[in-house]
């Protein structure tokens, strides 16, 4: 098929569209998507000036979706005085899969002259994910106890940086799974704090200040055309499965969300416009003081409902193994 903007050979067709694209409206299409979440989130603050311009952390693992995200800020506002954009990249110590995956953020970075920089659970919590995943103490999948650090890390330097924003490139499949998830659980915490930063001390899985606000401006583009883009940007982008990845019960929503796609172009677009209506009257309810009683985290200070909050439990329960 041809491109329906300007007769060349497509590249894609999207279904839920009827679009076919070539190569070059396909790679504007991304990119309109993302800059026109930017405006619809008001990510740039009208108060942001040259003088006093806005700091947006990205957290940039060197998969497809930071990549592109990254590359895509970067496209927009290089030569905009407004912001000033960092990349923040977390090593978790997964021996041949994360050093692979840095040198794919270096090579980003040094392309696009971005702040690079690098946090290591290491340094930070004195454990390795490799070593984590082994003694299993808590008998959760890997990616339970990673998503918690991982979460800590990069609010706590989004904050420590100064930053206004804290960006991160979940992609359309991404934030569809997890409002599922989350609907299917009957996790209304995760579904209030899910758009409003402000309220991630009410999730007891990674209770941190949170107070930097995220912003997810790739949630609109589904995750082939995210690696398609890349591909067709020949990105840096580092593609391979980290080898602790164990998620089932996102892997079952993840096919159940892929046939109902395929079946009804366009379910993953509904899921998501309904369901952000949803946390934000959910979000209400809790900025309202409905929630649970906050209090200080006994071993970091961070904010949580119990002695102790998720990340510190699970570091004790694996210096304990």
């Amino acid at each position: 098929m041809d491109c329906e903007k300007c007769g060349n050979p497509a590249v894609m067709h999207a279904a839920y569209s009827g679009l076919h694209l070539c190569e070059r409206h396909f790679c504007r299409s991304v990119e309109k998507r993302v800059r026109r979440r930017i405006r619809e989130d008001a990510l740039l603050s009208p108060d942001a000036t040259p003088d006093d311009p806005e700091t947006w952390v990205v957290g940039l693992s060197g998969g497809k979706d930071s990549v592109v995200l990254t590359h895509v800020l970067h496209g927009t506002f290089a030569k905009d005085p407004r912001v000033e954009l960092i990349a923040l990249t977390i090593h978790e110590g997964i021996e041949g899969y994360r050093d692979a995956s840095l040198d794919a953020c270096r090579d980003l970075a040094a392309d696009l002259d971005l702040r690079h920089e690098v946090v290591t659970y290491e340094d930070e919590f004195g454990l390795r994910m490799d070593d984590v995943a082994e003694s299993d103490p808590m008998g959760m999948a890997p990616c339970a106890y990673c998503g918690v650090f991982r979460r800590d890390l990069l609010s706590r330097y989004a904050e420590e940086f100064g930053a206004d924003k804290l960006l991160t490139g979940h992609n359309l499949d991404d934030e569809a799974q997890t409002a599922l998830m989350n609907i299917l659980e009957g996790d209304v915490s995760q579904v209030a704090k899910h758009f409003d930063a402000s309220l991630g001390g009410f999730d007891e899985r990674a209770e941190v200040d949170e107070f930097v606000p995220r912003a997810k401006p790739l949630r609109d583009v589904p995750e082939k055309e995210v690696a398609l883009y890349a591909h067709l940007r020949d990105l840096p982008a580092h593609i391979t499965e980290c080898p602790h990845a164990s998620e089932a019960y996102r892997g079952e929503i993840q096919r159940l969300l892929l046939d109902l796609e395929e079946n009804h172009p366009g379910t993953r677009h509904s899921i998501m416009a309904g369901y952000e209506e949803l946390a934000g009257i959910a979000a209400e309810r809790y900025r309202q003081g409905e929630g649970p009683e906050m209090r200080e985290c006994e071993r970091c200070g961070g904010t949580t409902t119990r002695r102790l909050c998720r990340k510190c439990q699970l570091i004790e329960a694996v210096e304990a193994a």
